[in-house]
């Protein structure tokens, strides 16, 4: 009994006595804001930036790329691991990388050292982000709170991507660039003080795929990279067709993986539903075309 009790939702997070809900859903809807926001806030800062650390145009997207390829590749293992280590640790350790690599961003003296720390960004934010959703149904009872919950986290999206920009121009123009970094550190800070609210939810046996996170982000890079060197080089350069071909051998090597895998990051019988693979493809173009128009 003593080892079952603590792991039930039901019956240590679904009742609200001591668990000070109303806090819980401040930490579970500030995380998702900060990695969020971290997605547009560095595009109004971009041109100071460059200024600044001398980036040259060709590496100023990556500024933006290295953080979304990151958070983007390695979030399917991020929910892993919660399922695997404990979802509230997972959400702790992402919360913890993600504020230290915030403040490495903020003191990066060049743009070597900005794109590392916007890559342990993404990496931070990959493992908090799918545990913080995954900690609503164990820590808020099914119903009305839980339905709030649900809501207050999928509007923090929407309002991190607008806010970020709006939040960017502000901090680049009244104060610097790096404040633009700074800004998470408090925030993070006030979301791990806060996770004690969070009720820890039963850990499910399985063990982390690390070929298909490697493959799959991998090729995801290499795609990127190649679209970025085919606009600046052309693209029937030798560099542009060779990031090309190896991204086509690992995002095939990725779909072979976990098609054969016996416990897969990304089940292909998700996308044998018609509805749910159109819904897939069009948030797919909407965050192409809403990132891309943000950066330009």
């Amino acid at each position: 009994m003593t080892a079952v009790a603590p792991a039930g939702p039901d019956t240590s997070g679904s009742s609200s006595g001591g668990r000070h809900l109303g806090l819980a859903l401040f930490v579970i809807a500030a995380a998702q804001l900060m990695v969020v926001l971290d997605a547009t806030i560095t595009n109004i800062a971009l041109p100071a930036i460059q200024t600044d650390l001398g980036v040259s145009d060709a590496n100023l997207a990556w500024v933006v790329n290295s953080y979304a390829l990151a958070f983007g590749g390695l979030l399917l293992l991020g929910g892993k691991a919660g399922d695997l280590f404990g979802r509230r640790k997972m959400f702790q350790v992402g919360t913890a990388v993600f504020t230290l690599a915030s403040l490495l961003g903020g003191l990066a003296p060049n743009e070597s050292l900005l794109i590392g720390a916007r890559i342990l960004q993404g990496v931070g934010a990959a493992l908090a982000a799918p545990s913080a959703l995954a900690l609503i149904t164990t820590t808020f009872p099914a119903g009305k709170s839980r339905n709030t919950a649900m809501g207050v986290y999928a509007a923090m999206g929407g309002l991190g991507a607008t806010v970020g920009l709006l939040l960017g121009g502000t901090l680049t123009d009244v104060l610097d660039w790096r404040w633009v970094f700074f800004v998470n550190i408090p925030i993070g800070l006030a979301v791990l003080a806060g996770t004690r609210t969070l009720v820890e939810a039963e850990r499910h046996p399985g063990h982390l795929d690390v070929p298909g996170a490697t493959t799959g982000t991998g090729g995801l890079i290499a795609l990127v990279y190649g679209i970025t060197r085919g606009g600046e080089d052309g693209w029937t350069g030798g560099l542009t067709l060779v990031s090309f071909a190896a991204a086509a051998v690992l995002l095939t090597a990725f779909l072979y993986l976990q098609a054969r895998t016996a416990d897969p990051m990304m089940p292909l019988r998700l996308f044998k539903d018609r509805t749910r693979s159109g819904s897939y493809a069009t948030m797919l173009f909407i965050g192409a075309g809403m990132f891309a128009t943000f950066y330009l």
